[in-house]
């Protein structure tokens, strides 16, 4: 008898905590989204806000998208996607315009739910952190973070007229100085390594940004990581490891996992969570955040960020919320923290 009764009581405690799991009902901040698509269109504000509203995005990182595809004249049919055909890709700082429009003819009620960050600029110029100051002043209190910044970017670091962009390069470093003095979080796309190279070839271009600028709040996007590397490679098994040690070397590193992380990193082939990650994002619990890299269309937002579900329902609650909403607020500039906490 007492071995039926434990047996009944292990079995409740199991079917209270997964009815606890299936209970939650997350609201997310989309830590990565793009108002426009590479050929600077969009669904529009109306589309985005529904979006949001179908599925409980409490808050939204609005950027663009800092390059346009080139329709070139050799091209017989217009390209979809940056990857359609070989024709190139430019800077195109329009796109803060664009992004900037679409914010600003909102009410005030909605406004404080969006939280723009500017792109539109050559990472490779070392001008271009005196453009970002001019586009600071002309909208001042506007502008919240910086990025995504396109450096090493799969087949588009190619496409992209120019030189090939580094996370660490001059013009890079002065940008990371007004960050620093206006307070505002950076974005960074920059691919950890090539298709083919098993190893963090490129480790040391976001690595040395993190010790040199302490100051400096970095968002990597994807860790690192991309779809066209796991085509090649399909898993980064140096990619933990290396995550482990950054977070603890560099406070001022944040992890956005947005969808190239899911598969095969977040969860398994059958869907489960991988126990490591679960102990990486515990160990480390304000430093992750979820994001759907959207470009310009707003019907995906919902099923990439639930896609994260099966991942924050095996973490502990208050965990979960975190990395589901409040880590994306955490990294904002303080008086926009302030203002949302005051409301």
């Amino acid at each position: 008898m007492p071995v039926t009764v434990s047996r009944l009581i292990t079995a409740l405690g199991a079917l209270c905590l997964a009815a606890d799991a299936g209970a939650r009902d997350y609201h997310y901040s989309d830590a990565h989204l793009h108002y426009v698509d590479f050929f600077q269109e969009s669904a529009g504000m109306p589309a985005l806000l529904a979006a949001m509203a179908d599925n409980r995005v409490d808050h939204v990182m609005i950027s663009g998208i800092p390059v346009a595809k080139k329709w070139h004249e050799d091209e017989p049919k217009r390209p979809r996607y940056y990857a359609g055909d070989d024709a190139a890709a430019y800077w195109y700082s329009a796109t803060d315009v664009f992004v900037a429009a679409a914010v600003k003819q909102l009410p005030a009620a909605q406004r404080r739910y969006l939280h723009p960050f500017l792109s539109g600029f050559n990472p490779n110029d070392k001008n271009s952190d005196a453009h970002i100051r001019r586009m600071l002043d002309l909208d001042p209190g506007l502008w919240q973070g910086i990025g995504e910044v396109f450096t090493r970017h799969d087949d588009l670091t190619s496409l992209i007229e120019g030189s090939t962009p580094r996370a660490n390069n001059e013009a890079m470093t002065r940008i990371y100085h007004l960050a620093a003095e206006y307070d505002l979080p950076v974005m960074l796309h920059a691919n950890i390594t090539s298709k083919r190279e098993r190893n963090p070839l490129y480790l040391q271009e976001i690595e040395e940004p993190l010790r040199n600028h302490p100051h400096v709040r970095f968002i990597w996007a994807h860790a690192g990581t991309s779809m066209e590397i796991h085509r090649h490679q399909q898993r980064l098994e140096f990619l933990l490891p290396t995550l482990e040690r950054m977070l603890a070397a560099y406070p001022n590193l944040y992890i956005d996992l947005s969808w190239t992380l899911v598969h095969p990193y977040l969860l398994d082939a059958q869907g489960k969570p991988e126990p490591q990650w679960l102990k990486l994002v515990e160990r480390f619990p304000e430093r992750f955040m979820v994001g759907s890299d959207v470009v310009g269309r707003f019907d995906g937002v919902g099923e990439q960020l639930h896609s994260f579900d099966p991942f924050l329902d095996a973490l502990p609650a208050e965990v979960a919320r975190k990395v589901a909403r409040d880590n994306f607020l955490g990294v904002l500039p303080r008086k926009v923290q302030e203002q949302l906490g005051k409301n």
